[in-house]
């Protein structure tokens, strides 16, 4: 049975690992609108990978990386990479709240993956609550001519690989430090956004820009360290349906920026997520206090 405690401790840091990814495709979106986006992303990844390096270089962990990147930690990170290109690509092209809310199919896709690969227990109400939880998302987007064009394919792919992505994450050894798996992580984003770079005619930027783009690495890190927290602590079906409150978190910061209001059917599409993510978390509260009195 796995400790309330630990799933308590994977939800926060998902929560976190939300806030900073969304705080970095913020930066990314209206970064882009004026240069290259691999050029800034190629950036970004750069400044976040010194970032890592210097740090698991403090901490003395430089020669141990090789020994503690297995096959699980590559694969983490070559799916970051994939993932990092392909919905950043397509969040340019869309509203950021359309972006944020199709990327929201991975936690149907991880519980089903837990539920299959990982044998992890899913009760039908946890079952229903993601299904509810997906109408609301399909609320959100509303698919059709305005809605949903075929930049949002991205996104839609980038859940195939944070799927996998979160599976490797459950399955790397508990001795591997997390600042090595974030630096070979960090390695392959900036990887695959130089070869995304390599397409383009890059441009000069200002110290503004620049500045941003720093924010955004030093976002990325701890997002990334902080995803990194969520799949190895707790029950991976329910810390992942809190990869929608990134929804509520987006809609504001659209509002802030670029002044997009929510409409009634989006705000209504936003309750029925985020009241089905707390339910999720109250039934399982529930089943553990049961089991604790037994």
């Amino acid at each position: 049975m796995t400790d309330f405690r630990e799933t308590l401790r994977g939800i926060v840091a998902m929560l976190l690992c939300c806030l900073f990814f969304l705080i970095n495709d913020t930066i990314v979106k209206a970064v882009a609108d004026d240069l290259p986006i691999g050029e800034v992303l190629f950036i970004r990844s750069f400044i976040a990978t010194v970032v890592v390096f210097v740090v698991v270089w403090r901490m003395g962990l430089l020669p141990s990386v090789r020994t503690q990147t297995s096959r699980f930690v590559i694969t983490r990170s070559i799916c970051e990479g994939f993932a990092t290109v392909v919905y950043l690509t397509g969040l340019v092209h869309l509203p950021i709240a359309n972006a944020s809310a199709i990327s929201q199919g991975a936690p149907l896709a991880i519980t089903a993956a837990g539920a299959l690969i990982l044998g992890e227990i899913v009760g039908w109400r946890r079952w229903m609550s993601v299904v509810v939880g997906f109408c609301g998302i399909l609320i959100i987007v509303r698919p059709g001519p305005e809605g949903f064009n075929s930049w949002a394919l991205l996104p839609l792919a980038s859940v195939v690989f944070v799927t996998v992505r979160e599976l490797s994450t459950r399955f790397i050894a508990p001795a591997t430090n997390s600042a090595v798996v974030t630096l070979v992580t960090q390695v392959m984003v900036t990887v695959a956004c130089g070869l995304l770079s390599a397409t383009e005619v890059w441009q000069a930027m200002t110290v503004m820009q620049f500045g941003l783009i720093v924010i955004a690495g030093l976002s990325c890190i701890f997002g990334v360290q902080f995803s990194i927290d969520a799949m190895r602590h707790g029950d991976i079906s329910l810390v992942a349906q809190f990869r929608y409150s990134t929804i509520p978190f987006a809609i504001v910061l659209g509002w802030i920026i670029w002044g997009d209001v929510p409409d009634l059917l989006t705000l209504l599409g936003i309750a029925i997520v985020v009241g089905s993510g707390i339910y999720i978390f109250y039934r399982e509260r529930v089943r553990h206090q049961s089991l604790a009195s037994r």
